[in-house]
């Protein structure tokens, strides 16, 4: 999770407050470096109205649980804005040990989209690794 200049001296708790209300987009593409900069070389792929409040314990509540996709791509970051567009945060999306998990690997347009799991939680040195395929890791040699 990179949190907004806002919200850079908050707590798990007030992140999950802020949250309420939010809107989620979820794009494939390079995260940019802040939640602040803008985006570019991203596709738009989904978004998510969460409910008052976001979270029942650590379960989140958008007010949809499955939307229509918008493109086609592979999630890599999900960003979250107040109703009034003002940055929160943005989370690592995908497989393997990211904040957002969905329940597609890959989202195609009209496709239902859905969020199995949402960690609110600060990054311990970075953006996660993604997991390589064998002709990934051939390619890098």
């Amino acid at each position: 999770m990179k949190l907004a200049e806002a919200y850079a001296k908050s707590g798990i708790e007030e992140i999950k407050q802020a949250l309420s209300g939010a809107i989620l987009r979820v794009y494939a593409g390079p995260q940019p470096d802040t939640p602040e900069s803008p985006l570019f070389r991203i596709r738009f792929l989904a978004e998510f109205v969460l409910g008052t409040p976001a979270f029942e314990g650590d379960t989140i509540k958008p007010l949809q649980n499955s939307v229509r996709a918008k493109d086609v791509g592979v999630p890599s970051f999900v960003r979250a804005t107040n109703a009034d567009e003002a940055p929160i945060a943005d989370f690592s999306a995908g497989p393997g040990d990211m904040d957002v998990k969905l329940a597609e690997t890959s989202c195609s347009t009209g496709a239902p989209v859905s969020i199995v799991k949402f960690q609110v939680r600060f990054a311990t040195g970075g953006i996660p690794e993604r997991p390589l395929s064998p002709r990934d890791r051939a390619q890098q040699i």
